[in-house]
């Protein structure tokens, strides 16, 4: 029989730990009580207040992650566009901001608990970008709200817990295709996004973009760093890697334009760049008349 969850946050110890304190916010249901229990797990860390158990293997719950009952789960493809001159279209957009976010912050708490073995600094940096996924969530629900709509109102996909689940068993897949490759495309999604919120008049949504973008690119450096850090500890070709990785795990192939500066400020290397550039035609129309900048 499993343990209860409660017993999930004491490590043998009896002290209070980061890693099983992760593992009860990524099974907590309710979108705002998870929320705010990623920030408040990353400011008693920072306290001191709770200790990180780097070495436990911690036997998870069924079920995971936790999450409300709306919104409902649908294929992508039969999720509705909308333009975003009307405020009916922005809700939509927003929302599907939101449901990003919010699994964002699942993908965090989750690569907090389930991998053990890490150096600590692994550990509060997932932590951090759980508490920053939280922030952003937060800011979209209540756009949202400007708009007369909730988190659930509208029907959402999966696709980033697909992946999560694909990549469970090795830390190293997960580190090259959820911040490099899934998160990494938000750095080239959001400026078009951010434009089009500017024309339609809409600032205050434009404002919160930029609140993103920003903090987008600090995750997925932090991706990068322990991706080229496992592939040095098993001596392995970073390149190559991800590229067997991608293989391996069927990780959506990339398509431009991108944004490249985001991504160098993100730790890709130009060969890396240049690996978009050829895989994508779009990229490389961009790059040959600077539209890409």
């Amino acid at each position: 029989m499993k343990q209860p969850l409660s017993s999930h946050v004491r490590a043998h110890d009896g002290a209070a730990d980061m890693r099983r304190s992760a593992l009860v916010a990524l099974c907590e249901r309710e979108p705002s009580a998870k929320a705010a229990a990623a920030g408040a797990l990353l400011a008693q860390y920072r306290a001191g207040e709770i200790s990180c158990q780097v070495d436990e293997t911690i036997e998870g719950p069924v079920g995971l992650p936790g999450r409300p009952d709306r919104p409902t789960l649908v294929e992508p493809r039969s999720l509705r566009h909308r333009g975003m001159q009307t405020e009916a279209g922005r809700a939509v957009l927003l929302h599907a901001l939101a449901h990003i976010e919010f699994n964002a912050i699942n993908l965090a708490l989750d690569a907090v608990w389930r991998f053990a073995g890490m150096p600590e600094a692994y550990y509060a940096d997932w932590l951090q970008v759980a508490a920053e996924e939280a922030h952003h969530f937060g800011l979209l629900q209540a756009r949202l709200h400007d708009f007369g709509h909730a988190y659930g109102d509208f029907p959402a996909h999966n696709g980033l817990w697909d992946m999560c689940e694909r990549t469970r068993d090795d830390v190293l897949a997960r580190m090259a295709l959820v911040p490099r490759t899934l998160e990494a495309r938000g750095l080239d999604a959001s400026p078009p996004i951010r434009a089009r919120l500017q024309q339609a008049g809409d600032a205050r949504s434009a404002a919160i973009l930029d609140v993103i973008l920003r903090d987008e690119i600090g995750h997925v450096r932090i991706g990068n760093r322990w991706f080229r850090y496992l592939c040095e500890l098993r001596d392995l070709a970073p390149h190559e890697t991800y590229a067997r990785l991608a293989a391996q795990h069927r990780a959506p192939r990339l398509r431009g334009p991108f944004n490249f500066d985001a991504r160098r400020d993100a730790g890709f290397d130009e060969d890396e760049l240049a690996a978009l550039i050829a895989q994508s035609p779009a990229a490389a129309a961009g790059a040959e008349d600077g539209a890409w900048r």
